[in-house]
C-alpha cells in the first residue's frame, strides 16, 4: 500500500502575485521557498509546514474568483470548496484571528466543530480558507467516526481501503523503463551559482 506523507503542494491561481505574496508570506507568515517564471507565467511556492506547501500560478488574464462562502451548496460544475490549514495550538488560531482583524480582513468567529476549532476567511484571490486547531483528546484519524445518519453503502464498509474494486497491479514498470522527464522545476535543482549566472545574462 502506498504511504502518503502529506500534501506536497496545493496549486492555486492568481492574477496578482504581489498581493498574494503580501498575504501568504507577510500576513500569514508562510515562507516563500521557491519561484519559477518567464514572461506571462510564474509559479511560486509557500511553506505551510515541514512537509506541505501551497503554490500559486500567476497568469495575466486570471480574474478573482467570485466570493463563495465556505460549505454553502452550489449547483453546476464545481470542484473546490475551501482548504483548511492546521495550526499547532488554540493560541495560534487566536493570533491569526487578531492579525486578520488588525489588517481589516474579514474573519469569522471561532467555530467549535467537535474535533477542531476553526476560523474562516478569504485570501486576496477570494480563495476560501480555514484555519483549524485540533481539540485535545479527539483524534478522528486514530479513532475514525461515522456520524452520518444515512451513510452510503460504500461508506458503511469502514475507513480502510477495500480490496476487489479496482484491477490488481499485475505488471510493475521495470526499473530500466522508468523514465523521468524534465519539467519546469528542473531549474530549482541547479546550484545557486548557476541561477546567478542566468540572472546576470538577462
Amino acid at each position: 500500500m502506498v504511504k502518503y506523507t502529506g500534501i506536497n503542494h496545493l496549486a492555486m491561481a492568481t492574477g496578482d502575485m504581489d498581493s498574494t505574496i503580501r498575504f501568504w508570506r507577510d500576513l500569514l507568515g508562510m515562507r516563500l521557498v521557491a519561484g519559477l517564471g518567464r514572461p506571462k507565467y510564474r509559479q511560486y511556492f509557500f511553506e505551510i509546514s515541514e512537509h506541505d506547501m501551497i503554490a500559486f500560478f500567476e497568469w495575466p488574464e486570471v480574474d478573482k474568483a467570485s466570493e463563495k462562502d465556505h460549505g454553502v451548496p452550489v449547483k453546476g460544475p464545481f470542484t473546490f470548496d475551501h482548504v483548511s490549514f492546521e495550526v499547532q495550538s488554540e493560541e495560534d488560531l487566536w493570533e491569526l484571528k487578531d492579525r486578520l482583524e488588525a489588517s481589516e480582513i474579514w474573519v469569522s468567529e471561532v467555530i467549535n466543530h467537535g474535533f477542531i476549532h476553526s476560523i474562516y476567511t478569504f485570501d486576496p484571490n477570494n480563495i476560501p480558507i480555514e484555519f483549524s486547531a485540533t481539540v485535545p483528546g479527539v483524534d478522528i484519524k486514530k479513532h475514525p467516526k461515522m456520524r452520518d445518519k444515512s451513510p452510503t453503502a460504500v461508506a458503511q464498509e469502514g475507513p480502510e481501503s477495500q480490496p476487489g474494486h479496482w484491477p490488481e497491479k499485475t505488471k510493475p514498470t521495470p526499473h530500466k523503463e522508468r523514465m523521468v522527464y524534465p519539467g519546469e522545476g528542473m531549474i530549482l535543482a541547479e546550484s545557486d551559482d548557476a541561477g546567478k549566472r542566468d540572472n546576470a545574462m538577462r
